[in-house]
């Protein structure tokens, strides 16, 4: 079945912005489903200035950074309705949000992050590179299989109401992996991080 998509890229967002643009999209296709018309698909592609986001299922401890330390830094902090846990978003980092009504092709959350996770390694393919699923995670790593070794190059979390999508996935393409070190990235002790660059 194809479904035309929306396509926006308005390239460098702050956060907030961003968030409420997802926010405008979603809460109109739900208001259309709820009046029985026809939704709309949307896909946001942007970079954000630096930026940590901590998912509704998410640990403040894993902010290993004080507030005065990271606004010293200009790094903003929002705690928001996607899964997962703490992340960060900043230059260099393809952000990735499609607002999507799911209902149109099935009803699985599950399924729709490995469809994303497969989109990100298709397309890492196309630069040479091998992303892989990590078994338990979301997200795409490269070397999952290599304790030690392995490093996440995507991440990803959504919300979903009424089947309609929202927030998405962030590949580091040529990402300052140090604003990693100030934060337990997705939660997730003792692995790392990487980018395309």
């Amino acid at each position: 079945m194809t479904q035309q998509v929306f396509y926006e890229d308005p390239g460098v967002v702050s956060y907030q912005q961003a968030w409420d643009r997802q926010e405008q999209l979603l809460q109109k296709n739900v208001q259309h489903k709820a009046a029985g018309e026809d939704t709309s698909h949307h896909l946001i592609l942007l970079e954000h200035p630096p930026v940590y986001t901590l998912g509704k299922s998410g640990h403040e401890e894993h902010v290993l950074i004080s507030d005065e330390e990271r606004t010293s830094r200009g790094i903003e902090f929002f705690k928001i309705n996607r899964g997962g846990d703490i992340t960060f978003h900043g230059p260099g980092q393809l952000v990735g949000y499609p607002i999507l009504d799911l209902e149109k092709y099935y009803r699985d959350i599950g399924k729709y992050l490995r469809n994303l996770e497969a989109m990100i390694i298709d397309t890492m393919a196309v630069y040479g590179l091998k992303g892989e699923r990590s078994p338990g995670e979301t997200g795409v790593w490269l070397d999952p299989d290599k304790p030690g070794l392995e490093r996440k190059i995507c991440a990803m979390g959504v919300r979903c109401s009424r089947w309609i999508t929202m927030h998405g996935f962030a590949l580091n393409v040529n990402t300052d992996l140090s604003y990693f070190d100030h934060i337990v990235p997705c939660g997730i002790q003792n692995k790392k991080v990487t980018s395309m660059q």
